[in-house]
């Protein structure tokens, strides 16, 4: 049987992890970057199935899970607005939050991984055409963590996501690698 070296033990440690778990209670001052082109600051006091509780101004909002694009320590706020530029072209297609998963812009998890090991430098592009460049470290079912320009480290939710490419521009979502499987060529599959 051929497959990625040490793939399912990954899977096995952090693929069902939350970046809200890991953020609930914390005290952890981040930046959420909201559909709608809207973000806010705070930290998280709680979670729900499908929302999350934000500490922010003195009083705590209530947002649901599926409008956070990403989030990033609010210490690097400033950088990240820097560092994520905007295709246009996606943009204007004005894509919102989609509620339903089957209709989402999906990634394979055999895709990812070999990008972590590889270290290749990846665009994410989000649904309202923020373009995040950097290296992808970490995933799980529910998110990317990426490392951008400067070491400066950003958390892409997976619902957000509206493509993903290399710097040559070969598309890595789950309908274009059905055929292409490009794992496949990794030093990893065995």
């Amino acid at each position: 049987m051929t497959q990625l070296q040490g793939f399912s033990d990954y899977k096995k440690e952090r693929y069902e992890s939350s970046c809200f778990t890991a953020l609930e209670g914390s005290g952890e001052e981040t930046l959420f970057l909201l559909h709608g082109q809207k973000s806010l600051v705070g930290t998280v006091v709680r979670q729900t199935t499908y929302d999350i509780h934000v500490a922010s101004n003195g009083g705590e909002l209530v947002v649901p899970k599926v409008d956070v694009k990403c989030h990033a320590s609010a210490s690097s706020a400033e950088v990240v607005s820097k560092l994520i530029k905007i295709d246009k072209k996606v943009s204007t297609l004005e894509l919102g939050p989609i509620h339903a998963p089957a209709h989402r812009y999906f990634i394979k998890n055999k895709t990812l991984y070999p990008l972590i090991k590889e270290k290749q430098v990846m665009l994410l592009t989000l649904l309202e055409g923020e373009v995040i460049k950097g290296l992808v470290e970490n995933f799980s079912r529910y998110d990317v963590e990426m490392r951008m320009k400067g070491g400066v480290g950003l958390t892409v939710l997976r619902h957000a996501i509206y493509d993903i490419t290399d710097k040559k521009g070969r598309c890595y979502l789950k309908s274009f690698q059905k055929e292409a499987r490009d794992w496949k060529r990794s030093a990893l599959y065995i």
